[in-house]
Formats: structure tokens, C-alpha cells, sequence
């Protein structure tokens, strides 16, 4: 029987072409990788850090970008890549660092690296013009919220407060006046009263004030934290 007509199969094409070590799809996969990095890096180490000082999830935005990325990249050409795209946002957005969960804004950041990374590695079939856009948009937004509205940051800070004969509205500007000697506070903005102990006289207040430095106060970000629920070392 004569063979030299037969086709071989795509499989065998592909193997007998490019082969396994082809290095064709390379420069497109470092320069993705490479605007997906820089863009990361505007967001997370300049705007983030920049009013946080959390090298802990500085550490984290960066790699979950990144294997993101090259998750999505590799498995591009997958049927359900939509579908793994989404899963990755419920999978990383009940993420629970430790017993505490996060705060707002560090889900935030979180949502917007795995968006930004999605956007990049999935979106073969799109212009450079609309990818390099679409990450501009991002940073220019980020950059307004960080930098321009959001210029006056207000931080919060809790406290057991002992003098309960003060937590009255009719003395609140006396109690507020307190708050400010004691503390060094004197931008306070409000005050938030909490649970009252009459067998101790004292009770629980949240202090926010405005923070011209703009750095987050992380010893109360989580409010009031029982005894039972520190964490054991």
C-alpha cells in the first residue's frame, strides 16, 4: 500500500514544527509580563505602600499578580477560561490572612492585582493600544483616589475610657476636650461610644481623627480584639 500520501495529524505538525522548545510566543509573553510587572508595581509599591508600610501584603500583591498572570497566560488556550478567570476572584476573595480577616481596603488592592493581571494575560485577541489603555485607566483612577480625594486620610483608634460621666451629649465637647489633652490627638473628628462597664466605670470609644501623615494605625484596625481571640504563639 502506498503511504506517502498520508497527512499526519496536527499534533504530529505541531511537534515536527515549532516543537516543544519553540521560542515563538516568547517575546509576546515577556512583554505582557513586563507591562502587567510595571503596572503592579505603580499600584502596589508606590500607591499602596506608600500610605500603608505593609511590606506583608506588598510581599503578597506581587507574587498573587504574578502567578495569576501566568496562570492565565498558560492556560489560555483552555475552553473555560472564563470560568477560571472568575474563579480566581472567588477563590482569592475569602482568602483569610491568619484569624483576621482583611481590611476593605487591602481586598481592594487584592481584587484589583488579580483584575489587572487577568486583563493582561488573557486578552490575546486585543489591541496593544486597548491593553496598554485599559492599564492606564486603572493607575490614573488609583492614582486620583490615593493622591487627590483622598488626601486627608482619617484614621481611627480605640480606647477603654474611664471617665463614663463625660460619655453624656451634654458633655460631649468637655469629653472631647479630654480626649484631645490625654491622648495628643487634636484632630479629632469623632467619637464612637461602645460597650459601657457601670461596675467599672469604664467603657469602650473609638477615636477618629485625621491623619496628616496618612499612615495606617494597624494596632486598632480590627477595633476591639478580645483576649481569647489573640492568637497563640
Amino acid at each position: 500500500m502506498n503511504l506517502t500520501g498520508t497527512v499526519l495529524p496536527d499534533g504530529g505538525a505541531t511537534l515536527t514544527g515549532q516543537g516543544m522548545f519553540g521560542l515563538t510566543g516568547m517575546p509576546e509573553l515577556m512583554i505582557r509580563f513586563g507591562i502587567n510587572l510595571a503596572v503592579i508595581l505603580i499600584l502596589v509599591r508606590w500607591l499602596y505602600y506608600g500610605t500603608s508600610r505593609r511590606k506583608d501584603y506588598l510581599f503578597t500583591y506581587v507574587l498573587i499578580s504574578s502567578v495569576v498572570f501566568l496562570l492565565c497566560y498558560m492556560l489560555e488556550s483552555v475552553s473555560l477560561q472564563i470560568g477560571f478567570a472568575l474563579g480566581l476572584f472567588a477563590i482569592f476573595g475569602i482568602i483569610r490572612y491568619r484569624t483576621n480577616p482583611m481590611p476593605i481596603k487591602e481586598m481592594t488592592y487584592l481584587f484589583l492585582v488579580i483584575g489587572v493581571s487577568v486583563i493582561n494575560a488573557l486578552t490575546t485577541g486585543t489591541g496593544w493600544m486597548e491593553i496598554v489603555f485599559a492599564n492606564l485607566i486603572v493607575v490614573l483612577i488609583t492614582i486620583g483616589l490615593e493622591k487627590v480625594w483622598l488626601l486627608r486620610h482619617i484614621s481611627s483608634k480605640s480606647i477603654v475610657y474611664e471617665k463614663i460621666n463625660l460619655i453624656v451629649p451634654e458633655k460631649y465637647d468637655e469629653m472631647i476636650a479630654d480626649l484631645r489633652e490625654r491622648t495628643g490627638l487634636k484632630e479629632i473628628k469623632k467619637v464612637e461610644i461602645g460597650e459601657i462597664n457601670f461596675l467599672k466605670d469604664t467603657c469602650r470609644m473609638i477615636i477618629y481623627y485625621e491623619d496628616r501623615g496618612r499612615s495606617v494605625n494597624l494596632a486598632d484596625q480590627y477595633a476591639f480584639v478580645k483576649p481569647d481571640d489573640t492568637d497563640d504563639e
